[in-house]
C-alpha cells in the first residue's frame, strides 16, 4: 500500500479497485498509517457527524474495505465489538517501511534508496483526501503531513551529506533541502561547502550571503560566515586521486545558476556557462540543470553549444531545479516560460535552439517575438502531437504508455522508464541506458510524467509555421524510432526557407559518440556563420 499521493494497494495480480467512498479509502488509509487497534467509537468520531448512524456507516465502510484486504483466504481485518485493527504482518505499507529504514541502527541507507525516498516524499500524504471525514481527522492528517515532511528533510540531509556522491549531486540535494528549510543552518552549510568543492565558489559566497540575509529576516541570532576554510577545501578534494577533469565537468564548474518567477508563480531555474553572443536552448523532455552535463548524452552536446557562445537553458516547469508542484503543465506555460528567462536576462537578440517538443515552443516564441529570434536550430520536432497527428495504432500505445507511467515511474525497477530509453536511443549501449533511465527517475515524479505525456500530445504549431520570419536549419534522424522523419520534413516545408538536414541515426536523442551528432554540431556552425548570427 502506498500512502504517499493517491492512496493506492496492489498484489500480484495488480493495483487493487478501490471503493469510490472517499470516507472509505480514509478509513482505510487511517488503519494502515497507525497500525494499531483502534476504538470503534475513534473511528466513528474521525469519519461520521451526528445525527447520522456513524456505527452503521462504519460497518458498511468495513465490509467495503475487507474485500479490498482480505484476500488469498487471509484475514486482514480484525474487529471485534470494541476495535478495529488491520493486521500489517504480510503488508507493506510504503511509508512505514521507510519510518523503520530511517531509523535503523546502524542508520547506513545507500544512495540508490535514498534517491526513490526522496521521490515519493515529493507526492502529499493521503493526497485527496484532506478534507474527508471530521474536523478530527482533518487536524490528524495536518499533523501526519508534517511527520512526512520531517521524514523528507531526514532523506534530503542524507543525501546532501552522503560520502558516495559525487558534489555535484550532492549540490542538488542540499538546494532541495535549503528550498525545504530556508534558514536551517545546516541545510545553508552543505549547499554552500558542496558549492565550494565542486570549484564554485562565486555561487557558494552568493549562497552564504542570500542564507544571512533570509536568516536576518526571520529574526534569527548572526552567525559567522559559512564558507568552508578554503584550505580544508583543498586537503578535502586532493584526499582522493581524481580522474582527469572532461569538458562537461568543466563547463559544470563555470556554469551560473538562476531562477526567476513565472506569470503564475512558478519558480524557473536557469544556467548559464561560456563566453561570447547568447545560444538559447528551449526546454525538453527532461532535463536537470545539474545533473545532465555528467550524462554522455547531454555532455557532449551542450559542451559544443557553449564552445564561443554564451550557453543559456533552462529546466521546464514540472522538473529539474524547477518547482515541480505547477496547477499548469501545458504548451501555453512552456512558451511563457521560455519567455521568462529571456526577460530576466535581458537577452535582446539570439538564436534558438529547439530539440524534441522544444522545437514547437522555439517556433511559436520565434512568431511572437520575431525581433529577438535571430535564427531557428530545430532537432527531432514536430508540428502536431500525438493526439493530433499520430496513428490510432499509434496513440493506443501512447495511452498504454501513460499507464505504465503513472504506476511504475518512481519504483526502483526501471522497467517502465526503459520504455522511454529504448525509443529514445535504440543505438545506444547499455550503459547510456542505464545513465538515461535513472536521471528520468530523478528528473521528475511519476506525476508530472503523466502529465507532459498529455501535453505534449495536444500540441499543435501547423499555423505558426508560415509565420516564421527567422533562418531555420531543421534536422532529423532517418529512423528516428519516437518521431518519424515524415514529421521532421513537414516541420521545414512549412517554414519559409527552411533547411533540412536528414541525419543518419535511429535515435532520437542524438548522442556525443555518432557521426549523426558531429555532422548536426558541423551543419550548425556552417548555418549560424552562414547567417551572420
Amino acid at each position: 500500500m502506498s500512502l504517499l499521493g493517491e492512496l493506492t494497494v496492489t498484489a500480484d495480480s495488480g493495483e487493487i479497485a478501490l471503493p469510490a467512498s472517499r470516507k472509505t479509502r480514509a478509513l482505510l488509509g487511517y488503519l494502515a498509517a497507525t497500525g494499531r487497534p483502534i476504538r470503534r467509537e475513534r473511528l466513528c468520531e474521525l469519519f461520521w457527524d451526528l445525527p447520522d448512524d456513524p456505527r452503521a456507516s462504519l460497518r458498511w465502510a468495513l465490509s467495503k474495505v475487507r474485500k479490498i484486504v482480505d484476500r488469498d483466504g487471509i484475514r486482514r481485518i480484525i474487529a471485534d465489538r470494541e476495535r478495529v485493527t488491520l493486521a500489517l504482518d504480510d503488508f507493506h505499507v510504503e511509508l512505514r517501511h521507510i519510518w523503520v529504514r530511517l531509523h535503523d541502527d546502524p542508520p547506513f541507507i545507500p544512495p540508490s534508496e535514498l534517491r526513490d525516498m526522496a521521490e515519493l516524499f515529493e507526492r502529499p500524504f493521503l493526497d485527496g483526501l484532506e478534507s474527508t471525514g471530521t474536523e478530527i481527522f482533518q487536524h490528524w492528517i495536518v499533523s501526519e503531513r508534517e511527520n512526512v515532511r520531517l521524514m523528507h528533510l531526514n532523506v534530503l540531509r542524507r543525501l546532501a551529506l552522503h560520502p558516495e556522491l559525487s558534489h555535484e549531486e550532492r549540490v542538488m540535494w542540499a538546494r532541495r533541502w535549503q528550498d525545504e528549510t530556508p534558514v536551517e543552518e545546516e541545510a545553508a552549510r552543505s549547499l554552500i561547502k558542496a558549492l565550494a568543492m565542486s570549484g564554485r565558489l562565486e555561487e557558494a559566497r552568493e549562497s552564504d550571503a542570500s542564507f544571512h540575509v533570509s536568516a536576518k529576516e526571520a529574526g534569527l541570532p548572526a552567525v559567522g560566515s559559512l564558507l568552508p576554510d578554503l584550505q580544508e577545501l583543498s586537503d578535502e578534494a586532493t584526499a582522493v586521486e581524481r580522474p582527469a577533469e572532461t569538458t562537461p565537468s568543466r563547463m559544470l564548474r563555470k556554469q551560473k545558476i538562476g531562477f526567476c518567477r513565472a506569470r503564475d508563480g512558478a519558480r524557473i531555474a536557469y544556467a548559464t556557462v561560456g563566453d561570447g553572443p547568447p545560444l538559447v536552448k528551449a526546454a525538453n523532455w527532461l532535463n536537470h540543470l545539474e545533473l545532465d552535463w555528467n550524462s554522455p548524452i547531454w555532455g557532449p552536446t551542450f559542451a559544443a553549444c557553449a564552445n564561443e557562445r554564451t550557453f543559456i537553458r533552462y529546466d521546464e516547469r514540472g522538473n529539474g531545479l524547477s518547482d515541480w508542484n505547477v496547477n499548469d503543465i501545458g504548451f501555453e506555460a512552456f512558451v511563457r516560460d521560455l519567455e521568462t528567462v529571456v526577460d530576466a536576462l535581458g537577452l535582446e537578440r539570439f538564436p534558438l535552439l529547439g530539440i524534441s517538443q522544444g522545437c514547437a515552443v522555439s517556433i511559436e516564441y520565434a512568431v511572437r517575438h520575431p525581433e529577438r529570434v535571430s535564427g531557428l536550430i530545430l532537432i527531432g520536432g514536430y508540428a502536431t502531437g500525438w493526439r493530433i497527428g499520430a496513428s490510432a495504432e499509434e496513440q493506443a500505445r501512447r495511452e498504454a504508455v501513460l499507464t505504465l507511467t503513472q504506476h511504475g515511474w518512481g519504483t526502483s525497477n526501471p522497467a517502465y522508464r526503459h520504455i522511454f530509453s529504448q525509443t529514445f536511443m535504440p543505438d545506444s549501449n547499455l550503459q547510456d541506458l542505464e545513465w538515461f533511465d535513472e536521471f528520468q527517475r530523478q528528473t521528475t515524479s511519476p506525476e508530472n510524467a503523466v502529465r507532459f505525456q498529455e501535453a505534449f500530445g495536444h500540441i499543435d504549431v501547423r499555423e505558426s509555421l508560415r509565420k516564421v520570419g527567422a533562418p531555420t536549419i531543421v534536422f532529423h534522424a532517418r529512423d528516428d524510432q519516437r518521431i518519424s522523419i515524415n514529421q521532421g520534413r513537414e516541420l521545414a516545408a512549412g517554414i519559409p526557407d527552411a533547411e533540412f538536414v536528414p541525419l543518419e541515426s535511429k535515435n532520437h536523442i542524438l548522442l556525443g559518440h555518432e557521426p549523426a551528432w558531429l555532422r548536426c554540431v558541423e551543419e550548425t556552425v556552417a548555418f549560424l556563420e552562414k547567417h551572420g548570427i
